[in-house]
């Protein structure tokens, strides 16, 4: 008996190495192949335009292709969970947003968990939002708007495709007593389009959406960051406007599913922040309104304490208001 216990455990402890082996080979000759990100919204919208970018610089540090597969539906939470459940192996990451890994977890019962079962990366960049207004609205400032919605009682609507949209939609609804409709979509891009053709009368959108706003195609009323955008500083805040509730900053990072090797995480790190280092592609993001993060912010460990300490500012709000979708 002891004989065949010894054989067991050398046998156990071979098998072992070999694993470990194994685990190195592959971390050492990553990526050995196409690496897929899942981009929960449709495409054309902020989170695929920055997803594309990304990846079009990342494949140069990488030496492989990394692929943009856009899985929309329920506000991000197809193609998240699609993520949350893929192999830990570094061949499937995804392109968050507070939406998708933050306000999610509060607002819908979830097949994953927001903060448990994803491996950061590292964070990208940050932005708010603004208040868009199809053009014929005939309010010219965000005060003379909420008088004309109450005056138009549950004739007016407003679109989202994001949980963060959703949310400033029903605060805003909350803070100013005015009752409109909240028309989701399956992106962004298309609740632009529907506000340009008046479809739809209002929308909270990222900063891209100003090139329609200088072409003269919509209207803005106010941004949600604490201060006004450079790029367009004659938009007020929501606090200027007496809104403060709504100051709200959105972010985009990118994610692994839990279990994924640290190594593998550091080399996916390393390629992003070469990339968000890169000046061309630091002005296309400027160019879009979004803000590069710092660069102790763009760690795997950062933005994990990012999604920790949304989560504890925005859950008890969502809570409190009363917000919460089965």
């Amino acid at each position: 008996m002891k004989l065949r216990r010894r054989i067991f455990l050398q046998f156990a402890g071979a098998a072992a190495a070999g694993l470990m082996c194994s685990h190195r080979a592959m971390a050492q000759a990553y990526p050995a192949r196409p690496i897929t990100m899942i981009v929960p919204f449709a495409a054309g919208g902020s989170a695929d335009v920055a997803g594309r970018i990304m990846a079009e610089r990342m494949r140069t540090s990488l030496g492989q292709p990394i692929i943009v597969e856009n899985i929309s539906g329920a506000e991000g939470r197809v193609g998240t969970g699609r993520a949350a459940h893929a192999r830990p192996d570094g061949y499937t990451i995804d392109l968050g947003i507070i939406s998708t890994h933050v306000l999610n977890g509060a607002l819908y019962s979830l097949p994953y968990n927001v903060l448990n079962d994803f491996a950061p990366i590292a964070a990208l960049v940050s932005f708010p939002y603004v208040l868009f207004g199809r053009k014929n609205v005939p309010a010219v400032n965000l005060i003379e708007l909420i008088a004309w919605l109450k005056a138009n009682t549950n004739s007016t609507s407003i679109g989202f495709s994001t949980a963060g949209g959703q949310l400033l939609s029903t605060l805003l609804q909350k803070e100013t007593g005015a009752h409109f409709a909240i028309v989701p979509y399956r992106g962004g891009a298309a609740a632009l389009q529907d506000l340009v053709a008046g479809q739809i009368d209002l929308v909270f959108y990222p900063p891209d959406g100003l090139s329609l706003l200088q072409a003269g195609s919509i209207k803005a009323y106010a941004v949600t960051s604490d201060r006004r955008l450079t790029i367009v500083p004659d938009i007020p805040t929501v606090a200027e406007m007496g809104l403060p509730a709504l100051s709200f900053s959105n972010w985009q990072g990118l994610f692994a599913p839990r279990g994924t090797p640290n190594d593998i995480i550091g080399k996916l790190n390393a390629a992003a922040v070469e990339a968000l280092d890169d000046p061309a592609i630091r002005s296309r993001f400027d160019e879009l309104g979004f803000e590069v993060f710092s660069h102790e912010r763009k760690t795997p460990e950062a933005l994990g304490a990012l999604v920790k300490a949304d989560a504890d500012k925005w859950w008890p709000i969502i809570k409190a208001a009363g917000i919460k979708i089965e």
